[in-house]
């Protein structure tokens, strides 16, 4: 089965996160690989307005990596059902050399299974003789199990209610053993035959391949009696009958120790410790069988192969990130601390979106993005570049977005007055939602910090939330045990950024940016770009910080 790749951006994604995802997995499914967009945030409303404008559909949220059952190789057995013979089962079992028998219902959910230890304990411990009627073995078990023809009666007909026995004797010494409902197996005496019948036997059964006198298979017609006639000799008959019990009656179905598709390895690990089975049945949401897993199955376990887009920091990356294989990362900001335990390919160029790169990867593989395609890109390196008003923005990425825009069929102006008006409404939006509308969080030596960043044309709007703004900011300061919460509002008509900050202290701020300790809040002229301008000097005064 071939392995799928994930492609995802970062936590709290942005309309480039979102879009180079998109895009990237279209080109790698066109280069032939099978890969799968993934997101790991809630999309903003800026975003939601470019892949509605370009009918595009939004990528998948995945909460986790970590590795899943689905991750494993699992031994596919093909199910049975629960009313399948003992020795049907026993037949599978030995040629397809397996030792366990998943047991399914009508809809294909998992009601036990069945190994071959139970089947050779329940044939040891056969003493009892009313073991078929105790299972309600079905008639057309036995005749396969005694590759029996049947002379007379039907499986509506069969009402095995007593035990099985041998009419080993003369006829009248017949009455003190068989008694109403019991199958009796005869030879072919036929003053035996009738005196069974005669005797209230609900079925008997001729060996030695005996015949049936017509007189017999009247008298069992009036008396409702099953008749069946096999070419096994009495004492083999007698061996194999109880094979004819069906797998429901003898399988495991209480307590049964099973894992779901989706379950954590850690968890199945630990459950196996805790147990001694060989193997252990997988099934789905649906408690439909998928296959058996065994200790070996974690030992050779895959691993979830990821693209990591837009970010190549640890604390900005998708959960259980140490549990899967990076395989590639292309991003256009500073190098992080994400590490790998193979060489990967590593695209980092200093452009203004990823989404530049995605774009490019396409022309220089000779391709040409779809239509909707190349315009979620250009919406994205506009929404980056803030319409090449940042000073992330190269000229690079101006050239790609014209081409992008004439590929979508697309007036760049326009999509742009769109994008940002549905970028900067507050409509329905909650101080919490203002925050985690664009967050990155980052690790700066003994320094937490976590930077936001919102683009708005109402800057009036933030005036009165402020308020909130930085109540929500110091709830997520303490939830998140940061150093330092800045919340970036950008004044995209102004081109200036009002910055809002909490921390423990404000060392930070103040070595950054020469803020008044005791202040909050600071407006900082012509600057547009937390990646060029704010992080940076943040970065710096941590490291001069962490030095003293």
């Amino acid at each position: 089965m071939e392995e799928i790749i994930y492609i995802t951006g970062h936590k709290n994604p942005d309309t480039d996160s979102i879009c180079s995802a998109i895009a990237y997995a279209e080109l790698k499914k066109k280069l032939g690989t099978k890969a799968v967009p993934i997101r790991i945030g809630d999309i903003n409303k800026e975003t939601e307005f470019v892949l509605r404008y370009f009918n595009i559909e939004a990528p998948e949220y995945l909460e986790t990596v970590r590795t899943q059952v689905s991750d494993l190789s699992m031994d596919i057995v093909h199910p049975v059902s629960e009313d399948i013979s003992i020795k049907v089962a026993w037949g599978i079992m030995q040629k397809n050399n397996v030792k366990v028998l998943p047991v399914v219902g009508e809809k294909e959910e998992l009601l036990g299974i069945v190994t071959l230890s139970d089947i050779t304990k329940s044939y040891m411990n056969a003493l009892e003789n009313n073991v078929l009627s105790a299972s309600n073995t079905p008639l057309k078990n036995i005749v396969e199990t005694l590759n029996a023809k049947l002379l007379h009666g039907k499986d509506e007909d069969f009402k095995n209610s007593g035990k099985v026995v041998i009419a080993a004797m003369l006829p009248e010494s017949l009455e003190p053993y068989i008694e109403t409902g019991d199958m009796v197996l005869v030879g072919n005496r036929k003053d035996s035959q009738m005196k069974a019948i005669e005797l209230g036997a609900s079925c008997i059964i001729v060996s030695c391949g005996g015949q049936i006198d017509n007189e017999v298979l009247v008298l069992a017609e009036k008396s409702h009696c099953i008749v069946m006639e096999t070419n096994y000799d009495t004492f083999t008959a007698a061996r194999l009958i109880n094979q004819s019990i069906p797998v429901g009656f003898i399988m495991t179905k209480k307590e049964l120790t099973y894992f779901n598709i989706k379950d954590f390895t850690d968890s199945v690990k630990e459950k196996m410790l805790k147990t001694r089975y060989r193997s252990y049945p997988v099934v789905d949401e649906c408690n439909r069988m998928m296959g058996f897993i065994s200790r070996y199955h974690l030992i050779s376990q895959r691993r979830k192969k990821i693209v990591l887009l837009d970010h190549n920091e640890k604390t900005q990356t998708v959960d259980g990130i140490e549990q899967a294989e990076i395989i590639e990362i292309i991003d256009h900001h500073r190098i992080g601390d994400i590490q790998t335990s193979n060489p990967v390919l590593f695209k980092n160029e200093p452009l203004g979106s990823t989404s530049t790169i995605i774009a490019n990867m396409y022309f220089e593989n000779g391709m040409k993005p779809a239509k909707g395609i190349a315009g979620i890109l250009c919406a994205a390196i506009l929404s980056d570049t803030m319409k090449f008003k940042s000073p992330t923005s190269t000229f690079v990425d101006q050239i790609t977005a014209s081409k992008l825009a004439a590929i979508a069929d697309i007036d760049i102006d326009e999509l742009a007055v769109g994008l940002f008006q549905a970028a900067s409404s507050l409509k329905d939006m909650s101080p919490e939602a203002i925050l985690k509308n664009d967050f990155k969080e980052y690790q700066f030596d003994k320094y937490k910090v976590g930077i936001g960043q919102f683009n708005t044309n109402d800057m009036e709007g933030f005036s009165d939330i402020k308020a909130m703004l930085l109540e929500s900011m110091e709830v997520l300061r303490k939830e998140g045990r940061y150093n330092l919460i800045v919340l970036m509002i950008t004044d995209m008509m102004r081109e200036g950024s009002q910055l809002l900050f909490k921390g423990h202290d404000n060392q930070l701020m103040e070595k950054a940016f020469s803020t008044e300790s005791d202040t909050d809040s600071i407006y900082l002229k012509n600057v547009v770009s937390r990646k060029k301008q704010i992080l940076p000097a943040i970065a710096n005064a941590a490291e001069v910080a962490s030095n003293l």
